[in-house]
């Protein structure tokens, strides 16, 4: 949001320099986009050189700082400086009676304000409105729609203005005794399909739903998309003489699903979205009523009438409830790790102007209505340090007494794991999802929509495919163990599977340790009985696999045999041969190598293959050694 710095004067006079400002907003409260210089729009609206800030606001703070007042009461309060309430100033003439009446029929809606202002006359606003506006960027329409402006941009509740002839005509002034319908307003939820031509530039037609809040008049015709966009048939023209103006509080989720849905995020849905207080309405509605009175007829205010202010406020009582938190200067030191004293928090709660009491060492202060960011201790400790400052925070580190407690399940598992990785095995983790069972899952593959009830089927699973490669990964056998829930009915069990050549067994956790006589109490280290491999990248091409059995005499060294397989293997050769059988017999031995080729590049064919073996067998027959 674009600030004013001379804007900001209005408030507090005693504000710093406009770089010290920049600073400030910077490390107490957020970022500032622009950077030094800062921009200026020229002679402002306070007659002299204004410095424009270009304030990112966020979320968090944006329901009370996206305006001019809301800014220069958080630099107030951050700088220990006087905040000039501009309400003693503000001065509207007598409230004459009305018969204006407001029906809110909609939950997004919480609160609706509005007044007759009669004898207006449309013209140019004065020239320090003018300059108020343009400061920021915004340009100037008319007296009346800048004095709506001008509110939002000051205090930050969006009002509006429309004329008052659009309200169930034919109309009776109340100081007539004519016949026709009071002026209603109704603020309610549309009709699926119901189409509003948006005013603007754009000429936006927005298509509504029903969970869109419209204001309509007594004839049931909707002139505005509450909270968002007014309609073109609703607004002030040069020969409008009377006029309503309105002081709302709208459902914040309602008001951004509609504004995000027709995609038009105007000034107004940005602050509603962000939920404002009700309460803002009161301070607004004063606003709004004073600007008209100083300038909604220039060449004849004596004659403008002011009706009362009619308020349909449906959960007042809610509303105006003071919210307390209560907290010790302990706890706020213990959240930021601080050393900050009582008398250090009772200057930053007296300079934001907070009603606090202070007894037994415990604070409880009364939230201020519009910072509806506070809500518990933790919003106040982050407050406490943003405004004492984080770098005046010595880090250092917690003093933590803690002596963990060890999960009886996971000590039971990882005594498990570490006997059966001992024995040799080796872990593996199978789906739990399958295709038949006791319990089903919704939106899963048609081949996967119920859990498993055992571990046994995808082990078996697991151990075949690896069965078939045991060659290409360098095993003599496979070994394999799970350690997973399984799902029977309305429970779940943590069960324990291994498979080896000789069997493939299954059983809870606790009988796997009670049969294996296991103390899962005294966890030892897990003893690793595999040899160290070096790791080498897979081929995304198959492998092939060959056996080559010899005959030699038993003086024969075997690995002087190994060294001619593997010499005249060449590099296709990606294991080293696995000796898988040997036996005597006739005073020679016989030996049998399992061999794996496999290429980085390409499929391997079984012609490249077969040429190897016929190489690996001349070199073994030209040594005198017979293949079997």
């Amino acid at each position: 949001m674009k600030i004013s710095y001379n804007w900001l004067k209005w408030y507090i006079p005693e504000i710093p320099d406009a770089k010290k400002l920049q600073e400030v907003l910077t490390y107490h409260l957020t970022e500032v986009e622009s950077v030094p210089p800062l921009q200026y729009s020229g002679e402002g609206a306070g007659g002299e050189v204004d410095y424009i800030f270009d304030i990112n606001i966020l979320p968090n703070r944006a329901h009370d700082l996206l305006s001019h007042q809301g800014i220069a009461r958080e630099l107030a309060g951050q700088l220990g400086i006087k905040f000039n309430d501009p309400t003693p100033m503000y001065k509207v003439p007598k409230s004459e009676p009305t018969k204006l009446e407001i029906k809110i029929d909609t939950e997004g809606c919480r609160r609706f304000s509005a007044r007759i202002i009669r004898n207006i006359k449309v013209g140019p606003s004065p020239e320090w409105v003018v300059k108020h506006l343009e400061s920021i960027g915004e340009r100037s329409i008319n007296n009346i729609v800048d004095a709506t402006n001008l509110v939002m941009y000051n205090c930050g509740q969006p009002t509006h203005a429309f004329d008052l002839k659009n309200f169930a005509p034919p109309l009776t002034p109340p100081h007539s005794n004519g016949e026709g319908k009071n002026p209603t307003i109704i603020i309610c939820n549309t009709q699926n399909d119901q189409e509003l031509k948006l005013v603007g530039r754009d000429g936006i037609v927005a298509k509504l739903k029903d969970t869109d809040v419209i204001i309509a008049n007594g004839n049931g015709e909707t002139l505005s998309l509450a909270g968002i966009k007014g309609g073109v048939n609703s607004g002030i023209n040069n020969d409008t003489i009377d006029i309503i103006i309105e002081v709302a509080n709208f459902d914040p989720t309602t008001i951004r699903k509609t504004a995000r849905r027709i995609g038009i995020l105007s000034d107004a849905a940005k602050r509603f979205e962000n939920n404002l207080h009700p309460e803002l309405c009161d301070f607004a509605m004063l606003e709004l009523s004073a600007l008209i009175a100083e300038s909604g007829n220039p060449e004849h205010s004596e004659g403008l009438v002011f009706e009362e202010v009619i308020d349909n406020y449906p959960d007042k009582e809610k509303w105006q409830k003071d919210y307390k938190i209560i907290f010790t200067t302990e706890q706020i030191n213990k959240k930021l790790g601080s050393s900050i004293k009582d008398e250090e928090i009772k200057k930053i709660l007296i300079n934001y102007g907070f009603i606090y009491e202070f007894k037994d060492n415990i604070f409880e202060i009364i939230v201020p209505k519009l910072r509806l960011d506070l809500e518990n201790v933790e919003d106040i400790a982050e407050e406490i340090g943003r405004i004492y400052g984080y770098d005046k925070i010595v880090p250092s580190i917690s003093k933590i007494k803690f002596v963990p407690k060890n999960n009886e399940t996971y000590e039971k598992i990882k005594t498990v794991r570490n006997d059966l990785i001992s024995k040799g095995y080796r872990e593996v983790m199978t789906y739990s999802f399958t295709n038949k069972g006791e319990i089903e899952v919704l939106a899963s593959a048609s081949d996967k929509n119920f859990l498993r009830t055992n571990l046994t089927d995808g082990l078996k699973k697991s151990y075949e495919l690896n069965k078939l490669n045991v060659s290409f990964l360098g095993l003599n056998e496979i070994k394999i163990f799970e350690i997973g829930n399984v799902f029977i009915k309305n429970s779940e069990e943590i069960c324990v599977a291994f498979a080896d050549k000789k069997e493939m067994k299954e059983m809870s956790l606790d009988e796997y340790i009670k049969n294996n006589s296991l103390d899962f109490n005294e966890v030892k280290p897990i003893t690793y009985n595999l040899e160290p491999r070096t790791f080498t990248p897979w081929s995304a091409f198959p492998f092939i696999s060959r056996d080559i059995a010899i005959w030699v005499p038993k003086n024969i060294d075997v690995n002087e045999i190994l060294d001619i397989i593997k010499v005249n293997s060449g590099a296709l050769l990606v294991r080293e041969p696995q000796l898988f059988d040997k036996f005597e017999k006739d005073g020679k031995v016989s030996y049998a190598w399992h061999l794996v080729f496999q290429s980085f590049e390409r499929n391997l064919t079984d012609k490249e293959v077969a040429k190897i073996m016929k190489n690996i067998t001349k070199k073994i027959e030209e040594q005198g050694f017979i293949l079997r």
